[in-house]
């Protein structure tokens, strides 16, 4: 290539002066963009871009309702996935204690998640050990290993194993409410264990050593998870006075002994519906995802990929049946915390920048732009003639946002932004139930379904 051709290529990839002036002039001749430059630069886009005939429209009445009871508040941490979880399964628990209101204690889960997590993490070190460091799977391992983010299956393995207790028994602390710092000391030693695993791999002390080293690594997390979260009870002592003034006593009780007495809803039966409308995943099949999970003895994390109104169709069936629903979404994506609102048009970017948002579901799935982020719980629907028109949501951020911390999100959003529910298998038909059996495709761990609420 001679010298001309060299600067023409350099031109045409470089931004150069001429470029930046003719954006500028191109900004400059819109008197629509000089509007809204001093429109947004004095307020936030949203409250510029929110369609305010679809506020004036939005309104917290369903035709069915279930939840007669005060929302919970996950504060600063990503737990959402176990509050929506322990969410749905006090609604059978506080039947059972004849309570009108009751919650579980989310730090209890909380310890035991993050301390199987470390184990399962450190487990998938050994199993890459001989991959280079700098290879796309170990550094996906270290790159947030300890987090807060779940799953709903995660959640369930954890209900088995270790049981539940009620909130009194161990209550928030400041570490459960706030979580980044836990995460960053935890982080630090699952990293600094993972070096030590990888060099006693690189010197051939073999899988005993290597399994030795994880060992002292999660014992030291339990010794920091006790010290920032206190010590989860092997037993207590459970007597409550009831909503019809009845003093009960059960006397001392294990965790375990708790859940198999009070979470009445059937875990074993549920399964978990995705809608990914991307070419590359096919509906009626199952997939996990490589390296998604926290117990290593529990089961792999399954999802059945469907189309989105048979999703809408059993959402709305359980609803009527009595039955919240755990699901998951991208809660972000044309929505006003304040106001508790979800529509897919609810922001009109487009009038305010004359640029196209015009990406589908799969697109923004590949290329980045959207995945599952928050867990929450469906308590109702307004069906209109047979369809649902709006959503209701228990969602985890306290009682001053939305209608009392209930959220209410129109069905246009709902096909947009919803990605999975869990759902009783007497819901599927014979087909989708041997679907489920069948063993699932298995994506990277990278994959965007593998994402954490």
């Amino acid at each position: 290539m001679d010298s001309a051709d060299s600067d023409d290529k350099q031109k045409s990839e470089a931004l150069t002066p001429g470029k930046i002036q003719a954006y500028k002039d191109q900004f400059a001749s819109d008197p629509a963009k000089a509007l809204m430059q001093n429109v947004v630069t004095r307020h936030d886009v949203n409250q510029v871009a929110m369609q305010r005939s679809i506020v004036a429209e939005a309104t917290h009445s369903f035709s069915t309702v279930l939840d007669s009871w005060k929302v919970t508040n996950q504060s600063r941490t990503g737990r959402c996935w176990m509050f929506a979880g322990l969410n749905l399964v006090r609604s059978d628990t506080r039947n059972e204690l004849n309570l009108k209101e009751f919650e579980f204690s989310q730090s209890y889960l909380m310890f035991w998640d993050k301390l199987e997590r470390a184990n399962f993490v450190l487990e998938a070190v050994i199993e890459t050990a001989d991959l280079p460091v700098d290879d796309r799977t170990v550094a996906w391992l270290l790159q947030r290993p300890i987090e807060d983010g779940g799953q709903w299956d995660m959640f369930v393995s954890l209900v088995k194993k270790y049981g539940v207790v009620p909130k009194s028994v161990m209550v928030e602390t400041d570490s459960s409410s706030n979580s980044s710092r836990l995460n960053q000391m935890l982080n630090y030693q699952v990293r600094q264990g993972s070096k030590r695993i990888r060099d006693s791999y690189a010197t051939e002390s073999g899988l005993d050593e290597m399994r030795k080293i994880k060992d002292e690594v999660v014992g030291t997390i339990y010794q920091m998870l006790c010290i920032h979260l206190g010590t989860p009870p092997s037993s207590f002592f459970w007597q409550w006075k009831d909503k019809d003034d009845e003093f009960r006593r059960d006397g001392e009780m294990s965790p375990v002994e708790f859940a198999d007495k009070y979470v009445k809803t059937p875990l074993d039966e549920y399964v978990c519906l995705v809608h990914d409308p991307r070419p590359t995943s096919e509906q009626g099949k199952t997939y996990t995802v490589k390296y998604l999970g926290n117990l290593k003895d529990g089961p792999p994390i399954k999802y059945l990929n469907v189309d989105i109104q048979l999703m809408k169709d059993l959402t709305a069936k359980q609803l009527e049946d009595g039955l919240p629903v755990w699901m998951g979404c991208d809660t972000g994506k044309q929505m006003d915390r304040d106001l508790g609102i979800w529509d897919a048009e609810l922001f009109d970017y487009e009038s305010v920048y004359g640029a196209e948002f015009s990406l589908d579901k799969a697109s923004r799935l590949e290329y980045h732009q959207t995945s599952m982020t928050h867990a929450m719980l469906f308590t109702g629907v307004d069906m209109v003639d047979g369809k649902p028109k709006r959503w209701r949501v228990e969602n985890s951020w306290d009682d001053k946002v939305g209608d009392k911390g209930f959220f209410m999100m129109n069905d246009s959003w709902f096909a947009e932004h919803m990605f999975e529910i869990a759902v009783p298998k007497k819901y599927l038909s014979e087909e989708l139930l041997k679907a489920f059996e069948v063993e699932p495709i298995i994506l990277p761990p990278w994959d965007p379904m593998g994402a954490l609420a």
